[in-house]
């Protein structure tokens, strides 16, 4: 039987003084073994596996995350590390992580005991048509192109979808004014990021301390009562700062 080809796939980095246990990973179906490769103060949480290109299907983002999250439960400085890296050997590795240690050495103190909380806000269908309907405007031009052919309403068709733009570009300011903001005065750092779909008013990361947990929570409570009559909140985490942390691996 022929030796498998192996190699290193990173996790994501944390600050230790010692060779922490993690205990294993399922990696497509079989156990490995999860150790850390230290520099310092500073280590990469890896795992010995096969050496290919991982496909980033579900169970394989699951694997990475729920690593990352063993990691958060038991180190208050984590250092995520993007989906599918798989180095050589250890010992590249090592040297990588001496080449990142400047950099970690400035991160740990500002995202120790802190974690990532996302939060999505969409339009519920009825709200958003309801204030196309309540438009003289809008549906004074949307009766414009009734019955006209494509080259006849072009161009009331034109002015139609621009106006709607200018419609959903004040409601993506007013969730930004009155949740986003909000949000963001009580958090460490805050990122809003592109809307994934066309119902989504906003699309954030927030960076919050751990201390401050519990009025986060109450916010975003106090903020979807206020507003679940018109919009879903999609509140996910705490996650490892991936919004906040900008590390590029160099694979060689």
């Amino acid at each position: 039987m022929a030796q498998e080809d192996t190699g290193v796939y990173v996790f994501c980095g944390t600050q230790t003084d010692r060779n922490d246990d993690f205990r294993t990973v399922e990696v497509e179906g079989e156990e490995r073994e999860l150790f850390t490769i230290r520099y310092k103060d500073a280590a990469i949480v890896a795992a010995v596996v096969p050496m290919k290109i991982y496909a980033p299907k579900k169970e394989n983002l699951i694997m990475h995350q729920t690593v990352v999250s063993t990691v958060m439960k038991e180190k208050d400085a984590v250092i995520p590390i993007s989906f599918g890296n798989v180095f050589k050997s250890k010992d590249d590795v090592k040297v990588l992580l001496e080449k990142l240690y400047p950099q970690f050495e400035t991160l740990f103190p500002e995202i120790k005991g802190k974690f990532e909380l996302g939060l999505k806000v969409i339009g519920k269908q009825e709200w958003l048509e309801s204030i196309v309907k309540d438009d003289p405007e809008l549906q004074k031009m949307a009766e414009s192109v009734k019955g006209k052919s494509e080259d006849a309403g072009y161009y009331d068709r034109i002015k139609l979808g621009s106006a709607m733009q200018n419609v959903f570009k004040a409601l993506t300011q007013k969730i930004e004014e009155d949740i986003y903001q909000p949000l963001a005065n009580i958090s460490t750092a805050a990122k809003s990021n592109e809307p994934q779909s066309e119902k989504m008013l906003l699309n954030a990361a927030f960076l919050v301390d751990s201390e401050h947990d519990q009025a986060f929570d109450d916010k975003v409570n106090q903020l979807h009562e206020e507003w679940k009559d018109k919009v879903d909140f999609k509140y996910t985490g705490p996650w490892a700062a991936y919004n906040f942390v900008n590390i590029r691996l160099n694979i060689e």
